[in-house]
């Protein structure tokens, strides 16, 4: 028994070693299964699949295998994979990583986050409700993962002066050095690649489809947890005994010292902030589809959320930390030194997780392969039974399977897996592609239940605090409730956004692109096969 534990422990430390050397042999089948070239393109993306969940590869060393792997397998030429890598949409990306080194930077996320819990008050139930807003408005422009190890310490805190919790295990979590996981539901929906005449997706139609998504997602997960945790309907509203009463008082000193400590807002606090209200407002108002643009003054097709991003955020690095004084000029005998920038590029190259680009152009340059290779037209042939579906139960199906899934594997490897697929899938059904990609693309975020599933939950479990049934008990039914609600949403108000009543010209346009033939030529191909 000793030496079968020896050599399970040496297999565990070699696990993945083995993994990359084992996969490609059990996937080879593959290769020989379909047809050639969309054999070999499925192979890659199994095998990049096993890769990104099994973490055999860094993530971003994984997403660099199409460069490898489709030249030399004959499914895409190199020039047609590597400039997947840094499209227009990685830029708009970047952009939002760099507004939010710079608020970062100049602690203005920490401002705002004890701000509104300084509002809301201490009493558990407004406490959490504090937490919870705080977080979701810092989740919406920083990573998920910056967010909670900036609101953690700060919770910690809180639970010891008010239930004189422990907080060891909560010392080494801290934003510096963090590898921030990005918004991959934010970024990752605002264009489908594969449909480039589609223009129903930017800034301004995703905030307002996701905007009161969140926010009612966010009230019932709020009674849910207030009701675990919170002491909801069951302490109900009354003053608590003087005992918690003590405690509340001792939290609410720590928010206000922890809000003190950060002083009055400087000039660059106060820059910072207005640029940022800028780069929202202006990628909310290039295109809102309700209202003209002011998109509208430029030429069509030349302007996009790239762009607006980008413009903003170059300010950041020649703007003055300090407010510019005429005095300094007149004074010969002031000390001539440097003003130093809202942000360096050096602070941004500490701070912005670069390797994340190169994660989402692995799932470009997938997404290209699948196509050209004709893989994604053979997956949309195997799934002709869902063809008798309605689409409101294939949108329940899609998004029951992904939230699944992504418990156990990271939300950017699950929507580079899945959307290629709901997007065929859609033009098999005659439905508007964004009608599955958009559930699908939402549903990845919603990984609730495990500790392994998003860092966020890495660090809360982390912490010593939580068990992992608690997790499950919290988890399992705000995996539901997303279920219902991403439903409805798709189903009522995503529906005049996105204009998902009617099969678009520019899905039928990709139909026959793919396929040689019109329309309705497929459709009786179809009804043939049948």
């Amino acid at each position: 028994m000793a030496v079968l534990a020896i050599l399970a422990k040496k297999v565990w430390c070699s696990r993945r070693l083995l993994v990359l050397l084992i996969a490609p042999l059990l996937l080879l089948p593959v290769v020989f299964a379909l047809p050639p070239k969309e054999g070999r393109c499925l192979f890659v993306i199994l095998l990049m699949a096993v890769y990104w969940c099994t973490e055999a590869l860094p993530l971003s060393v994984t997403a660099l295998l199409p460069i490898i792997l489709f030249p030399f397998l004959g499914i895409l030429k190199s020039k047609d994979v590597c400039p997947q890598y840094f499209v227009d949409t990685n830029f708009l990306f970047l952009s939002g990583l760099i507004m939010a080194s710079a608020i970062e930077e100049w602690n203005l996320h920490r401002r705002i986050a004890l701000k509104i819990l300084t509002f809301v008050g201490v009493r558990p139930v407004w406490l959490i409700f504090g937490m919870m807003v705080s977080t979701a408005f810092l989740s919406m422009w920083l990573s998920n993962t910056a967010s909670t190890a900036m609101m953690l310490p700060i919770a910690s805190a809180i639970l010891k002066n008010l239930f004189g919790e422990e907080e060891e295990n909560t010392v080494a979590v801290g934003t510096k050095g963090m590898n921030p996981v990005p918004m991959e539901m934010q970024f990752l929906a605002r264009r489908e690649d594969a449909f480039p005449q589609s223009d129903v997706v930017n800034f301004g139609s995703w905030f307002i489809f996701a905007l009161p998504l969140m926010v009612l997602f966010l009230l019932i997960a709020w009674l849910w947890i207030s009701f675990l945790y919170g002491g909801l309907f069951t302490r109900g509203w009354k003053k608590d005994t003087e005992v918690n009463a003590t405690g509340e008082e001792r939290a609410r000193a720590v928010i206000q010292e922890e809000y003190k400590s950060l002083g009055h807002m400087v000039f660059a606090e106060r820059a910072v902030f207005v640029l940022f209200c800028m780069f929202a407002i202006l990628l909310f108002f290039r295109d809102p589809k309700f209202i003209p643009g002011w998109s509208n003054l430029f030429k069509p097709g030349f302007t996009s959320d790239a762009v607006t991003g980008v413009s903003i955020v170059t300010i950041l690095f020649f703007f003055p930390s300090k407010r510019p004084s005429l005095k300094w000029w007149c004074d010969f005998k002031a000390p001539n030194t440097e003003t130093k920038p809202l942000l360096t590029w050096k602070r941004a190259e500490e701070t912005i997780p670069w390797s994340i680009i190169l994660l989402l152009g692995g799932g470009f340059a997938m997404a290209k392969a699948c196509e050209q290779s004709g893989l994604s037209l053979w997956i949309s042939d195997q799934l002709h039974p869902l063809e008798n579906v309605s689409p409101a139960l294939a949108v329940f199906i899609i998004t029951c399977v992904v939230i699944f899934f992504t418990e156990f594997a990271s939300n950017t490897a699950t929507i580079i897996i899945f959307l290629p697929v709901m997007s065929e899938l859609a033009i098999r059904l005659k439905v508007h592609p964004l009608y599955l990609m958009i559930p699908a693309t939402v549903g990845c975020s919603y990984a609730f239940m495990l500790p392994v599933s998003t860092p966020p939950n890495s660090i809360a479990f982390a912490t010593g605090h939580l068990l992992v049934k608690d997790m499950v008990r919290t988890g399992l039914l705000m995996n539901l409730m997303g279920i219902m609600i991403l439903n409805m949403a798709i189903n009522t108000w995503a529906q005049p956004i996105f204009q998902l009543g009617s099969f678009p010209d520019w899905a039928q346009d990709h139909l026959t692109n793919v396929t040689g033939k019109p329309p309705s030529l497929v459709a009786n191909d179809t009804l043939l096969a049948l």
